[in-house]
């Protein structure tokens, strides 16, 4: 176990002139994802694609079309398949965020949660191939990984539709691949706001599932230029998954608010003790490089035996035995480090 370890991807493609398009735009990984690119390049046309028109205006008032022309807002969701084609003209590369991410949710919403994170990126699909986009990058989770909740599972179909789209490319140039990761710290939907919110309230007790849970963290600038990167790097049909440290979920809670009472509420339905973002049944195709692992497509018959170096290097196959598992982990986070991402993150957020 070790804790001298740094993740810094750097972006490795070139987005000046080139039309981009992210679904779920208005979200947390979709508007740092807008303020990095903005910050990098000067794209032609950049589409902020989102169903919430609320979050849209909210959005605008950040981040002017007026001060930066490039930039569209455009209302619409991934189950509307004309609406995404419509949204695609012009478009280069698309990053898909969208989806419906909330486990209890889903678990009480299975045919809605269907019909966007799988449906929706069969629709997706359709509309990028249709309009000839030259690189698609989807995010998912570590719960598509060995799943045992609903969520996961539409998330492992998706993985699936997006790695199989590059049988039905053809002759063109288009590519399709799949960044995974875990825990976001400054995303609405991690356990930091809530904690914060909760101690705001004055509870007595913070909740706790349980005592043993890890989890991987990256933060959300982190996983931005980890997309940026495996834009550049991506043949097509990878899934890309960063080497980013575990923490305790009590070691989290001891860093937020140290010596806070807790209360052990026990793990909720679909919640896993730990993360797991390769299973050793993926062990076989997985090849590690300095700051990432890649599955490589078993199923795409064009790209399955070719010699494969990204990152400049050939990467190297993992044990056959080999899992990829948050209380694994050669990487651990210690509180006081914990404490200085998130005074990182408060600071980038009252910028």
């Amino acid at each position: 176990m070790t804790t001298a370890k740094s993740f810094d991807p750097k972006p490795s493609i070139d987005l000046n002139g080139k039309g981009v398009l992210i679904t779920g735009g208005t979200g947390s990984f979709g508007r740092a994802f807008v303020r990095r690119v903005l910050e990098l390049y000067e794209p032609s046309r950049l589409v902020i694609y989102s169903r919430d028109e609320q979050k849209q205006v909210a959005m605008e008032q950040e981040f002017s079309a007026k001060q930066y022309p490039c930039l569209r807002y455009f209302v619409g969701d991934v189950r509307d398949e004309a609406r995404l084609r419509r949204a695609m003209s012009g478009i280069d590369v698309v990053i898909h965020a969208a989806a419906l991410k909330h486990v209890p949710v889903a678990e009480y919403n299975p045919i809605e949660t269907i019909k966007t994170n799988i449906f929706g990126a069969e629709n997706l699909i359709n509309a990028c191939l249709d309009k000839g986009v030259e690189r698609v990058i989807a995010l998912s989770t570590d719960k598509a990984a060995n799943p045992i909740n609903l969520y996961g599972a539409t998330k492992l179909c998706s993985d699936k539709l997006f790695v199989a789209a590059n049988n039905l490319v053809g002759a063109a140039e288009g590519k399709f691949a799949i960044v995974r990761y875990g825990n976001v710290l400054g995303s609405r939907g991690s356990v930091i706001p809530m904690f914060r919110s909760l101690m705001a309230q004055n509870v007595e007790r913070l909740p706790i599932t349980d005592e043993r849970m890890t989890r991987f963290w990256i933060t959300i600038r982190q996983g931005v230029n980890f997309v940026l990167q495996c834009l550049g790097e991506m043949q097509g049909g990878e899934i890309f998954i960063p080497k980013i440290p575990s923490m305790k979920l009590l070691d989290v809670v001891n860093a937020i608010a140290p010596g806070y009472p807790v209360e052990i509420v026990g793990i909720r339905p679909g919640e896993k003790l730990h993360e797991s973002m390769i299973t050793p049944d993926d062990a076989n195709s997985t090849l590690s490089f300095e700051n990432c692992y890649v599955i490589r497509p078993n199923s795409i018959p064009k790209l399955k035996d070719h010699a494969y170096s990204v990152f400049g290097a050939d990467g190297t196959p993992v044990p056959d035995d080999f899992q990829y598992r948050s209380d694994l982990n050669d990487w651990w986070l210690e509180p006081k480090q914990f404490e200085a991402l998130l005074a990182e993150l408060d600071d980038a957020a009252h910028a």
